[in-house]
């Protein structure tokens, strides 16, 4: 392309007063544009400065601030995190008491199934002997002891089942507010580290606005303090609830231990008493056999005399009988035949006083006998009941707590058996 050359207008000449009053006005402007922009400079200069200052001191504040928030939400951290561990240490450790209740209330079926063989096999002792005795009287004492321990325990297993489950709750509600934690911690230590040059900064729209799930500080201390509080109550309790599982489960074995030693105690008097009866017994039929056998001879002798007697009597009223037959005068009423007649009359009466004699004596013989086989019936009733109070007896050396021996014994006496490592078999 070509340039075109254009030419301007030559101005016109001016006055030297114009000329004076142009070079007067350039000065002045040029000085108020001076003073104009040393003012700016100043005001910018002074501008920089207030700005620097002010936006390093709000930058250090803030800072400052997010260090307090960091160290704040570390401590609420540090706090919930010990907390936690109390809790899952709580949790165990009820877990176990637990499981040892469970386990003494699995212990309880020995003693509630001994003690219903016990009750079921005295029952069948016969006639006299199946009384309302105190041996019987301590074992339904025992029966009703062993299941209102049963009764017991199985409360305290729902109750301690119950509370595990709520410190299950109350442990995931702190995992999630240490989550919650550990993140906003996260997100503070990483804005307190941004600086002016570091990269991922940029403008943000509204970045003025408050989120919709924002709360105040206040109504977060709160809810801190709530959670800490609630972990706190639940520790109090769940430890409160040991102490009673542990409690109850002493309180279980020292009165069913009692009642047991009661019950083995009337079971022994009841064996003791028996045995002192069955002796009485024993002796009675003894002596009652030695009379019976006293008796028979006696009543043998009394036969004897008995027919030695008849036989007597055939003599005297025979020769009675043969002298009537005298003949004439010679039938007179002699001495001999006074003797006779006296002696027929006496032996009658003779054989009279041993015939009466003899059934006396057979009644008693038959009475005798009567009485010793009552004896003997209750004799072998006693022995049965013996026998069963033996064998009760003899089934209750199950609940008797075995003795430890040798190291084990050393190691209950030192107190000492929790601090040794379990081998598993």
């Amino acid at each position: 392309m070509q340039s075109v050359v254009t030419f301007e207008k030559p101005l016109p000449h001016l006055s030297l007063p114009d000329w004076d009053a142009r070079l007067y006005g350039l000065q002045v402007t040029a000085d108020t544009r001076r003073a104009d922009a040393f003012d700016l400079r100043h005001g910018a200069h002074q501008l920089r400065n207030e700005t620097r200052i002010k936006t390093e001191w709000d930058s250090y504040h803030n800072n400052n601030r997010l260090r307090a928030r960091v160290y704040e939400i570390e401590q609420w951290k540090s706090t919930l995190q010990e907390l936690l561990d109390r809790l899952d240490r709580e949790m165990s450790a009820l877990k176990e008491e637990k499981a040892s209740t469970e386990r003494e209330l699995e212990q309880l079926n020995m003693p509630l199934l001994v003690c219903s063989e016990c009750l079921s096999n005295r029952d069948g002792r016969r006639s006299s002997e199946l009384t309302y005795d105190l041996a019987d009287t301590e074992l339904k004492k025992e029966l009703c002891v062993t299941e209102s321990n049963k009764k017991m325990l199985i409360d305290r297993c729902q109750s301690a089942w119950e509370k595990i489950n709520k410190l299950e709750v109350v442990k995931f509600k702190l995992q999630l507010d240490l989550n919650d934690k550990n993140e906003a911690l996260q997100i503070d230590k990483d804005m307190l580290s941004l600086e002016k040059n570091s990269a991922n900064i940029t403008y943000k729209t509204d970045s003025l606005k408050n989120p919709n799930r924002m709360i105040t500080y206040e109504q977060w201390l709160d809810k801190c303090e709530a959670t800490k509080k609630m972990a706190v109550d639940e520790l109090q309790d769940t430890l409160r609830l040991r102490e009673s599982l542990f409690v109850a489960r002493g309180r279980a074995r020292n009165a069913l231990r009692a009642q047991t030693d009661v019950t083995n105690y009337m079971m022994r008097r009841r064996i003791y008493d028996t045995q002192r009866a069955r002796n009485e017994l024993q002796w009675q039929k003894l002596k009652m056999e030695e009379n019976m056998d006293k008796l028979a001879t006696e009543l043998k002798t009394i036969g004897e005399q008995f027919a030695d007697k008849v036989n007597a009597l055939k003599v005297a009223e025979t020769r009675l009988e043969t002298r009537g037959y005298r003949p004439g005068v010679e039938l007179a009423a002699d001495e001999a035949d006074i003797g006779l007649k006296e002696e027929v009359r006496n032996l009658r009466e003779t054989i009279r006083q041993l015939q009466e004699k003899q059934d006396c004596a057979k009644a008693t013989y038959n009475a005798l006998e009567a009485a010793s086989i009552k004896i003997a019936i209750d004799l072998s009733d006693k022995e049965q009941s013996l026998e069963t109070d033996t064998q009760a007896l003899e089934m209750r050396e199950a609940l008797e707590p075995k003795k430890p021996q040798g190291t084990d014994k050393n190691l209950i006496l030192a107190s000492i058996q929790d601090e040794l490592p379990k081998v598993e078999a």
